[in-house]
C-alpha cells in the first residue's frame, strides 16, 4: 500500500515538472504531414499503384507455366473379346495385290472363302492407376489490339493520380493546420485582452469602493462596476476554455496526444502581407486541375482499351509434356514426351454494333471529363478571385481595427481624465472601457482572420507549400 500511494503521488505530480513544448507554424505543418492518417493512406495508395503498374508491365513478357496431373485409381477396365473367324486373302499372281481367297458364292449369295483365320477370345485389362502428366508451357501475345499497352498506360496514369492525391491531401491538411494554429494564437491573445480589461475594471471597482466609503459615490455606482467585473471574469473564463479547446484541436491535427501541453511560437504582431507581392492568380497550378487533366488522359486510354476488344488478337504458345502410365495387361502404354506449338488468331467479324457503341460510350466519357475540367477551371478561377478579395478585405479590416483601437485608447484616456475630474459619469467611463476592449478584440480577430485568409488564397492558386 505504501509503494502504491507513492506511485500515484509521482503520477499526479509528474505533469507539473514537464515544460510545455513550444512549436512554430512550420514545425506544426511538418508534424501534421508526418503523422496524419490521410497522408499515410495516400502514401500506401501510391505504393499500391506502383505494384499495379509492375503487374501490367509484366503483360509485355512471355508467361511460363508448369502443369502436372496425377491419377490414383484402384479400378480397372476389364473386357474379353469374342472369338472370331476372319476371311483370308492371297496375292494376285499378276499384280501382287491381295485378293479375297474365295471359292465361289453360297446359296444365300455370300462369298465362300477357302480358308478362315480363327481368333480366340482375348482377355483385356486396362489400368489408369499411377498415371501422371507433367510439362511446361509458354504464352506470348503478339498483337492484342493495343489492349496491353493501353492497360499499362492507364496504370501509369493511375500512379500519377495517386501521387497527386498526396499533394491534394497535403494541401488540405496544411490549411486545417494553419487554421488550428492561428486559432490558438488568437484565443491566447484574447485571453491577454480579457485579463487586461479585468484589471482595468478591478482597479475602477477599488476606486469606486473607496469613494463609496467616504460618501462620494453611491451604492448603485458600485454595483454597476461589479456587474462589469463579472462580465470581465466571464470573458476571461471563455478565453481560457477557448485556449483549451484550440490546443486540443491543434494536437489532433499534428498527431500529438490531445492532453499534450503545447505553446505556439508566433504572435499576431506580424506585418500585413503586401498584396502586390503575392503570387499572381494561376489556378492551373492547383492539384485539382492536374487531377482533372490526368483523368482526361485516363479516359483516352480507356477508349483504346475498349476498342482493343474488337480488333484482331494474335498470340503464340508452346508446350512440352511428358506422360507416363496407363497399363494394358500390365504393359505400359504411355512413357514419352511431346512438344507442341500453337498460333492463334481471333478476328471479330460482326457483333451487331456492340463494338462501335462501346467505343462511342468511352469517347463520351472522355468528353464529359473535358467538360468537367473546363467547368472546374472556371470555378477555381472564381474561388481564387474570391480568396484574393477576402484577403484584401482582411488586410483593410486590420488597418481599420488598428485605427479604431488607437482611437478607443485615446477616448479611454480622455474619458478617464474627465471622470476623475468629475466632468463625466461613471456609465460613460465604463462605456469607453468597453469600447476599448471591443476594439482590441476586433483587432485580434482581424489579424487572425488575415493570416487564415492568406493561407486560403495561397491554396486557391496552388502555391501553398
Amino acid at each position: 500500500m505504501k509503494y502504491n500511494n507513492l506511485f500515484w503521488f509521482f503520477v499526479l505530480l509528474f505533469p507539473a515538472f514537464i515544460k510545455a513544448q513550444t512549436l512554430s507554424l512550420k514545425e506544426c505543418r511538418e508534424m501534421a504531414l508526418e503523422n496524419n492518417a490521410q497522408i499515410a493512406i495516400s502514401r500506401w495508395q501510391v505504393k499500391q499503384a506502383g505494384y499495379t503498374l509492375k503487374s501490367y508491365k509484366a503483360n509485355f513478357l512471355p508467361k511460363f507455366s508448369g502443369e502436372g496431373m496425377y491419377l490414383f485409381s484402384g479400378s480397372k477396365l476389364k473386357e474379353t473379346t469374342p472369338e472370331l473367324y476372319l476371311p483370308t486373302y492371297v496375292p494376285d499372281a499378276t499384280t501382287g495385290q491381295l485378293i479375297p481367297n474365295i471359292i465361289g458364292g453360297g446359296t444365300d449369295g455370300n462369298k465362300l472363302f477357302k480358308q478362315y483365320a480363327y481368333v480366340p477370345p482375348i482377355s483385356l485389362e486396362l489400368s489408369l492407376n499411377n498415371t501422371y502428366l507433367a510439362g511446361v508451357s509458354v504464352e506470348q501475345p503478339l498483337y492484342m489490339g493495343g489492349k496491353i499497352r493501353a492497360a499499362y498506360q492507364m496504370a501509369l496514369i493511375g500512379k500519377d493520380i495517386s501521387q497527386l492525391n498526396i499533394a491534394y491531401t497535403r494541401t488540405d491538411m496544411l490549411v486545417k493546420t494553419d487554421e488550428a494554429y492561428w486559432q490558438l494564437v488568437k484565443v491566447k491573445e484574447m485571453l491577454l485582452s480579457a485579463r487586461k480589461y479585468r484589471e482595468v475594471i478591478d482597479e475602477l471597482l477599488k476606486n469606486v469602493s473607496d469613494a463609496c466609503e467616504i460618501g462620494m459615490k453611491s451604492r448603485n455606482d458600485f454595483l454597476k462596476v461589479q456587474v462589469k467585473l463579472n462580465e470581465a471574469e466571464l470573458m476571461v473564463r471563455k478565453a481560457e476554455n477557448g485556449i483549451r479547446l484550440a490546443r486540443l484541436n491543434l494536437c489532433h491535427y499534428i498527431g500529438l496526444p490531445l492532453q499534450t501541453e503545447i505553446e505556439v511560437a508566433d504572435t499576431l504582431s506580424l506585418e500585413s502581407p503586401v498584396l502586390d507581392a503575392l503570387p499572381a492568380v494561376h489556378v492551373t497550378n492547383r492539384t485539382e486541375y492536374e487531377l482533372l487533366s490526368r483523368q482526361i488522359e485516363y479516359k483516352h486510354q480507356a477508349t483504346k482499351l475498349v476498342r482493343s476488344d474488337f480488333l484482331p488478337n494474335l498470340g503464340v504458345s508452346a508446350a512440352y509434356f511428358y506422360t507416363d502410365g496407363m497399363k494394358l495387361n500390365e504393359e505400359k502404354l504411355l512413357s514419352s514426351g511431346s512438344f507442341s506449338a500453337l498460333f492463334s488468331l481471333k478476328v471479330p467479324l460482326f457483333h451487331w454494333g456492340e463494338g462501335i457503341n462501346k467505343v462511342r460510350a468511352a469517347k463520351a466519357e472522355k468528353t464529359i471529363a473535358i467538360l468537367q475540367r473546363e467547368d472546374a477551371l472556371e470555378k477555381m478561377e472564381l474561388e481564387a478571385m474570391q480568396a484574393l478579395n477576402t484577403l484584401d478585405e482582411a488586410v483593410m479590416e486590420v488597418e481599420l481595427t488598428r485605427n479604431s483601437l488607437a482611437q478607443a485608447e485615446e477616448n479611454l484616456k480622455v474619458s478617464k481624465d474627465y471622470y476623475e475630474a468629475g466632468m463625466e459619469t461613471l456609465t460613460d467611463y465604463m462605456e469607453a472601457q468597453a469600447v476599448w476592449q471591443k476594439a482590441w478584440s476586433d483587432l485580434i480577430s482581424a489579424k487572425a482572420g488575415m493570416r487564415i485568409s492568406e493561407t486560403h488564397y495561397l491554396k486557391a492558386i496552388g502555391k501553398l507549400k
